[in-house]
């Protein structure tokens, strides 16, 4: 037998944004029947790493079968610091365009203190328990790229580089992201083995 995993989208600390490639991912796979979700926006800790850790678990723990986590941004370190804390199975990520929390952002974004003073920091490097694919961008203002694939290589996860998007967000002009749709189902051939 056959189980359709849910893709659980993990947007980073912007939470949903209309406009935004997850959020147009996830009312794609609804439209066409598929399980899909988004981690809920938090109302109050939203610099919190224990707090979006715990709300992606809440939401982990609300449903039934297999999983494919879709996390964008901060989004990113929210699933590699929750990989460390919790042995839910999970089929697969894809870990797309990840925030390094480590290096300082531009203006308008939290500082590296703010970060450190709300648990972000070190970033993970241990291996995940399960496959991934880092999607990076060669011009993201986020995360440098040659640091983003020795977060890639740390974690044990597929690294793709998918050229010269920016943060792969509205700013940077997306909207849709067909990869998206190419790198998930890589992960959901594993599916298939399902009893």
């Amino acid at each position: 037998m056959t189980t359709t995993p849910t893709i659980l989208i993990v947007p980073g600390l912007r939470d949903h944004v209309a406009e935004h490639w997850q959020t147009l991912l996830e009312q794609k796979l609804i439209a066409a029947g598929k399980p899909a979700r988004s981690v809920p926006p938090l109302e109050h800790d939203k610099l919190s790493r224990d707090a979006r850790v715990a709300a992606l678990n809440q939401a982990l723990a609300e449903i039934d079968g297999p999983v494919i986590l879709v996390a964008h941004s901060a989004g990113v370190m929210i699933t590699v610091h929750w990989a460390q804390q919790h042995d839910r199975p999970v089929l697969g990520a894809l870990l797309a365009a990840p925030a390094d929390l480590e290096s300082p952002f531009p203006p308008g974004y939290p500082t590296t203190d703010a970060l450190r003073d709300n648990g972000w920091l070190p970033i993970p490097r241990s291996p995940l328990p399960f496959p991934s694919v880092v999607a990076a961008s060669t011009n993201d203002p986020l995360g440098n790229i040659d640091r983003v694939a020795e977060f890639a290589l740390a974690w044990g996860s597929r690294f793709e580089n998918v050229g010269a998007v920016g943060h792969l967000n509205p700013t940077a002009g997306f909207g849709e992201w067909p990869l998206a749709e190419s790198l998930i189902r890589e992960l959901e051939p594993q599916a298939t083995h399902i009893a």
